[in-house]
């Protein structure tokens, strides 16, 4: 057991130099997610998505944390991070670090996954590649599918520069007037969210080196880039070039000053679609400097915001290609499976006639016999959560549903369940986060329409994000109101279900109950909450009680005792409880982090967090749980719930978390976390030069990807009733 020193000198835990930057570190977890690109292991299409989600990840941190940081630039910030860094430092730092990322992404689309691609019939082919045949049917496609949706925009004392779109992609056109000689500057929007990024080939033309394709087809812009002539009749065309245009997209809502938040986000978002101003420009890497000046110069940005592209530009149009009908090609389908102590309800007893002489339970008599963890997903979440709020729904006996909206599907079955238990005379209460970045304009549909039905829907709290994940549900039982709760760490949509691993406990504990009552009075009313019976919710005790916590590790180290922490998060940022691990660390406690992506504490520096390693999983599914264990001298404690370690989730949103009261439950999450902990596939470790390892198996040891065998664990669940 590693103790502390009592030589070892003091240290300001303050100190820049014991802090990763948080942007940096984000495009480290970016870094991570690319390799699953890189990576020969990951089957061909999952790499094609890897390399899409890369994209995506990256329009996100442009139109938001890039965004903002120029923004600080421009009103002059100096202030630093805790890594003592300024605004222009930081976006220097970004810049430098992107370009090589950014190369090594399309290099590996064009050299590696492009001709992987063709060797299994796909091919994403250039125009000028393409015989006569191809050609005559991609002009006729053009005639009568794209030409009518194109207008060509000229740039000329008459026709100032035209407004370019957020994430828009577009050729830059130069013509010349034969008559005149004169050269003139167009600009022409490629229709990518009107018509697919990729016009296919019908089968008959589908003909390579003799042999029939899969599928074969051409990217949109080309089929208009060797067609321009239609556009610009009677001109030359010179040259043409492709450029992609990045805004600022978050949103600026005033809530102190709007009479109704409902509609300020409404004209906010109308101005997102427009976009602020533009923070990235991705051009093809032959644009003359000439063309490039003038977009520089219109768009109001440096040569640093300038990204070059080699080939195709916004590889996430690539994710279209996940439809294509190869499954050798791609992760094998599993169906998440019905939790054990649900299989013996009713309706899901039918197809498993071996549990016939058991005693038929419904879904409240199973939760009344013990909590139930779920765990996403591995365990079915519409058989589960879903199936929950859809019974009370509809349950007579049921008086009230109230629950928390972050994001949920366009297509939410529970939405519907919730307009249901309204027409059903029940008390529904759901509180729709109306600021859940990029889901705004879901969120206030889903409003509307939950109004409409006789929902009480409530928006949050001003200042305040409403992120934790809870349902109540009240229920008459014979002589007495009881109360039934989910608390999870994910977010009420079915879709992101199979994609996320979460977790969520479903309980009827009396104490959860009672604080679930309070934690909605307080978000539907008015009310200075400050404590709660079995929850850690922020911004009102969470902070407190997590440092206490830790710092109780601490204090059973110093006397003598072992101290040991594990945490698994999204992200690390709040500078507070990364001072408090190294406090905690000093003490001799052994402290082992879970965090998928942002992690701003520097691990392994002697006298300081020599005791503390830090690991990221990366796989076939998003990392979203978190976990929180504390060995407490044998008196082991176990969270679950919605906030990571960052300021955001302590002191500026609304979170839950719950204590694992059930010993089985307790010892199932410590499970979790010690597979996880031992994966040698997907797990990286991070350095304390910021840097990440990937783990590698030695020899000796077979493969261990903690998301397989997490898979297995449930799928043998099934093996009784299969056998």
């Amino acid at each position: 057991m590693a103790r502390a020193k009592e030589t070892a000198p003091e240290v300001n835990l303050s100190s820049p130099e014991y802090f990763f930057n948080r942007e940096l570190s984000w495009l480290e977890f970016n870094r991570r997610v690319l390799h699953e690109a890189l990576d020969p292991r990951t089957l061909l299409l999952e790499r094609l998505k890897f390399s899409a989600i890369f994209s995506s990840n990256l329009d996100e941190f442009f139109m938001v944390r890039v965004a903002a940081l120029r923004q600080q630039v421009e009103a002059g910030v100096t202030a630093l991070t805790p890594d003592g860094k300024s605004p222009q430092e930081q976006l220097d730092a970004i810049s430098e670090t992107l370009r090589s990322m950014v190369t090594d992404q399309h290099r590996n689309f064009e050299k590696t996954l492009r001709p992987a691609l063709a060797e299994h019939g796909v091919h994403i082919l250039n125009y000028i590649d393409l015989n006569q045949e191809q050609r005559l049917y991609l002009q006729d496609y053009y005639e009568k599918r794209i030409f009518p949706v194109l207008t060509p925009l000229a740039v000329d004392p008459g026709h100032p520069f035209p407004f370019i779109s957020n994430l828009s992609l577009n050729l830059a056109v130069v013509v010349k007037d034969p008559e005149l000689g004169n050269e003139h500057f167009a600009r022409v929007k490629v229709p990518s969210s009107l018509l697919p990024r990729f016009v296919t080939f019908p089968a008959e033309l589908r003909q390579i080196e003799g042999k029939s394709a899969l599928w074969m087809g051409v990217p949109l812009e080309q089929v208009i880039a060797h067609n321009l002539e239609f556009l610009f009749p009677g001109m030359n065309i010179q040259e043409y070039y492709l450029f992609r245009i990045t805004r600022d997209a978050d949103l600026e809502v005033a809530e102190d000053d709007a009479d109704d938040l409902l509609l300020a986000i409404e004209q906010e978002l109308r101005k997102r679609r427009l976009g602020g101003s533009v923070v990235r420009i991705e051009i093809q890497s032959d644009m003359p400097e000439s063309i490039r000046e003038m977009l520089m110069q219109e768009k109001k940005i440096s040569s640093s915001s300038i990204y070059e592209v080699e080939g195709l530009l916004n590889l996430k149009d690539l994710m279209s290609l996940m439809s294509l009908p190869l499954p050798h090609l791609k992760d094998t389908p599993r169906t998440p499976i019905i939790p054990p102590r649900l299989r013996s309800i009713g309706e899901f007893k039918a197809a498993k006639p071996d549990q016939e002489g058991e005693e038929e339970k419904d879904f409240f008599t199973v939760i009344r016999n013990g909590d139930l963890l779920l765990h996403h997903p591995f365990y079915s979440f519409s058989l589960s959560v879903q199936r929950f709020i859809q019974l009370a729904a509809n349950d007579p006996s049921v008086l009230a549903i109230k629950m928390t909206l972050y994001r949920t599907s366009g297509d939410s079955p529970i939405v519907h369940a919730l307009i249901s238990a309204a027409e059903n005379g029940k008390q529904v209460v759901a509180l729709v986060e109306l600021k859940a970045r990029f889901d705004e304009e879901n969120n206030i549909n889903w409003a509307r329409r939950l109004e409409q039905a006789g929902v009480h829907v409530v928006y949050g709290l001003v200042g305040l994000k409403t992120h934790t994940k809870v349902v109540l549900v009240v229920r008459q039982e014979a002589d007495r109101i009881r109360r039934y709760v989910h608390v999870g760490t994910g977010n009420y949509n079915y879709k992101t279900a199979r994609l996320y691993t979460d977790l969520g406990i479903l309980s009827c504990r009396e104490e959860l109950g009672a604080d679930l009552t309070d934690l909605f009075n307080y978000l539907t009313g008015y009310s200075r909450q400050r404590a709660y019976r079995k929850l850690l919710v922020s911004p009102v005790n969470m902070r407190d009680r997590m440092t206490a916590l830790i710092r109780r590790e601490a204090e059973h180290s110093k006397n003598g005792n072992s101290g040991r922490i594990i945490a698994k998060m999204n992200s690390l940022v709040d500078p507070q409880m990364i001072e408090t691990l190294y406090e905690a660390s000093q003490a001799g406690v052994q402290i082992d982090l879970i965090v998928r992506g942002i992690c701003c504490l520097r691990p392994g520096i002697k006298d300081v967090s020599e005791n503390i390693r830090v690991i990221s999983i990366v796989g076939r599914y998003l990392e979203h749980s978190r976990i929180y264990y504390f060995q407490n001298n044998g008196q082991e404690e176990l969270y679950i719930g919605s906030a990571d370690w960052m300021t955001r989730n302590l002191d500026r949103r609304v979170e839950a978390i719950t204590p694992i009261d059930d010993p089985a439950i307790a010892k199932d999450l410590q499970e979790i976390l010690g597979i996880l902990m031992s994966d040698n596939r997907q797990a990286w470790e991070l350095q304390s030069d910021g840097s990440y390892v990937q783990r590698k198996p030695t020899e000796s040891e077979p493969e261990r990807s903690a998301q397989n065998i997490l898979t297995e664990m449930a799928l043998n669940t099934l093996n009784p009733m299969l056998s």
